[in-house]
């Protein structure tokens, strides 16, 4: 157990990510190896005590257990729904059986070059590099690969991590587009209970585009650095008696120190996107997960509710709090895809993407994510700003929705990548992403 989360209860979705990037990683066992169904985790009835995974120890999200709990967050987190509604599900399209079967065969026999690397890789080989538990490509509105592993069935969820920001972005960019969220207005006089907390003076775009100077560190190592403080106010179990600090995500932003000056460069960093689904929140009367479901779960044609973890106050966690099933990520893939319209309906204006797929002011997103490339970040949005102008979703240990408009692509990846940060895996996902676009570009 990590030492650094005991006091804390251990029990935020923060914290149990931060037990995987710890620790040491030297020896890991492969995909192949720490499949869960293998290792046995949670089987039996009862499971042997050896194969508990369980909640307040802080063991849930550590390697190898995080490859089960990815997909049994709810077994471990209080949450509320993002309701899909009454409606029939929209079916996806496929091909035929048997041409569905040979685009798996080719699919998988495609190679590419690894970043720094001079060995070609196959797209399959790539799935199990990446611990990839689930992975859906739409091309041309139509799914031509779709493979689970791991926890994940077709049925399943999957914790998508940071890629619940991007939610929460679009869901902004869509208020700003019609008029409801004024973009150059500050936080406090939206959030006037925000007092004297650095977030006070930014614009609501500096909080978008995350390009606020506050003061905060994810550093996992790091046994001072702000997260740990985050992780605590967030529990949603009860505070340690001699708990002194803020209560809930909320509380915390009010208490956050300035750090540098607003709007002067991209700083990834969560609390922003807790900011921002406090904003959305305050302005639309909704809470985020309510907004979600109103604004896309129920409009998409879903298969499933998706649900997100909530603090101890009920507070939806805005900046990674969401579980939701494949084929689910791969409509909204397609809504980005198509600018906001899906199954025939449009859902927001053209505008909204637009403004995406343009990006953020490259000259701030620094040289942090050299494995990304020269991009940008805006409304909690990645853009590469390559020659197929693809922009993406991300969250740790491998969580991607990658849109690529030259070729008409859509893919969805779910994984329990060991280590928590992208930077190990986009060497190989970003190439491979590249090749199969090229792929389906130069057969279909």
């Amino acid at each position: 157990m990590n030492r650094l989360v005991a006091p804390f209860g251990a029990v935020t979705l923060f914290a149990a990510m931060a037990s995987t990037s710890v620790q040491a990683q030297s020896d890991v066992l492969s995909a192949q190896e720490s499949d869960p169904n293998l290792m046995g985790w949670m089987q039996g009835f009862p499971p042997p005590p050896d194969k508990l995974i369980t909640q307040p120890d802080s063991v849930y999200f550590s390697f190898p257990r995080l490859r089960w709990s990815v997909c049994h967050l709810r077994e471990f987190l209080p949450t509320e729904e993002i309701s899909r509604g009454l409606r029939a599900p929209v079916p996806h399209e496929y091909p035929s059986p048997a041409e569905f079967a040979d685009l798996r065969q080719q699919i998988d026999a495609v190679t590419f070059t690894p970043q720094n690397s001079d060995e070609e890789m196959t797209w399959e080989e790539s799935l199990y590099a990446n611990y990839t538990d689930g992975m859906l490509i739409l091309h041309k509105g139509e799914v031509v690969y779709e493979r689970y592993f791991g926890c994940l069935e077709e049925d399943g969820k999957h914790a998508i991590m940071s890629m619940t920001k991007s939610f929460t972005g679009l869901l902004a960019e869509i208020m700003v587009v019609e008029g409801a969220l004024d973009d150059t207005a500050l936080v406090q006089d939206i959030i006037p209970e925000i007092g004297g907390s650095a977030f006070a003076s930014a614009t609501v775009r500096q909080v978008m585009d995350m390009t606020t100077g506050v003061k905060y560190s994810e550093d996992y190592s790091d046994p001072n650095a702000d997260i740990w403080l985050y992780s605590a106010a967030a529990s949603p179990l009860p505070k340690p008696e001699d708990y002194e600090g803020p209560d809930g995500y909320w509380e915390y932003l009010q208490l956050v120190e300035p750090e540098g000056n607003h709007g002067d460069e991209f700083h990834y960093k969560t609390i922003n996107s807790d900011m921002l689904g406090w904003i959305i929140s305050r302005v639309s009367g909704k809470s985020v997960t309510e907004l979600a479901s109103e604004r896309l779960w129920r409009q998409m044609g879903v298969e499933q509710d998706a649900y997100q973890t909530v603090d101890g106050k009920g507070v939806p966690f805005a900046g990674g709090g969401i579980t939701a099933g494949l084929r689910d990520l791969g409509r909204l893939g397609q809504l980005m895809l198509n600018q906001g319209e899906l199954n025939g309906a449009r859902l927001f204006p053209t505008e909204v993407v637009t403004n995406i797929r343009n990006g953020g002011d490259r000259s701030k997103f620094g040289d942090g994510f050299p494995t990304f490339g020269p991009g940008s970040y805006t409304s909690q949005w990645w853009v590469l700003h390559n020659d197929h102008g693809a922009f993406a979703a991300r969250g740790v240990h491998g969580q991607t929705i990658y849109v690529d408009p030259t070729a008409e692509m859509v893919l969805v990846r779910l994984a329990s990548y060991p280590r928590a940060q992208n930077g190990f895996i986009d060497p190989t996902s970003l190439p491979a992403y590249q090749a199969v676009a090229e792929y389906l570009m130069e057969q279909r």
